[in-house]
């Protein structure tokens, strides 16, 4: 008989243990991120086809992702640069540099170059960009895009 209690309560405390090990092995993982592993959430400023902004003029804009993932939209702006017309809309981030605008983030995709290599290539009508967003004046009816390059 005492024997079938020790069995019980032995049972009873690794069951228990069991489960207190895998409440901390579930709150382990809260979902923080670290650099290394760091898996950022996308939120789109714009989905394909779409058209933004307010304005007399138009142009057509593309972003192609690191899979060669590719969506345009169409902007309405009165801006008179590029660079102005996609932060305005907030299609764009980045930050200042001694060259103008360095790009770090392009419709809610982050190219960011001293972290995987990566970077965001300006472009005009289907050639590389010789001058960079934040200078290049509007053309009407022309296309600009923002692509990932390595």
């Amino acid at each position: 008989m005492n024997r079938e209690r020790m069995k019980k309560a032995l049972s009873f405390i690794l069951c228990t243990v069991l489960i207190v090990a895998m409440a901390l092995c579930t709150t382990g993982c809260n979902g923080s991120k670290n650099k290394e592993n760091a898996q950022e959430s996308i939120v789109a400023v714009f989905a394909d086809g779409e058209v933004l902004g307010e304005g007399n003029t138009a142009f057509k804009f593309t972003v192609v992702d690191k899979a060669g993932e590719e969506v345009s939209c169409e902007i309405h702006t009165d801006e008179k640069t590029v660079g102005a017309a996609l932060l305005k809309l907030g299609v764009i981030e980045g930050e200042e540099g001694p060259y103008g605008l360095y790009v770090k983030k392009v419709n809610g995709i982050t190219a960011d170059y001293d972290v995987d290599g990566t970077y965001w290539a300006f472009y005009i009508g289907g050639e590389y960009g010789m001058t960079g967003v934040d200078v290049t004046e509007i053309t009407a009816g022309s296309s600009y895009a923002f692509k990932v390059e390595k």
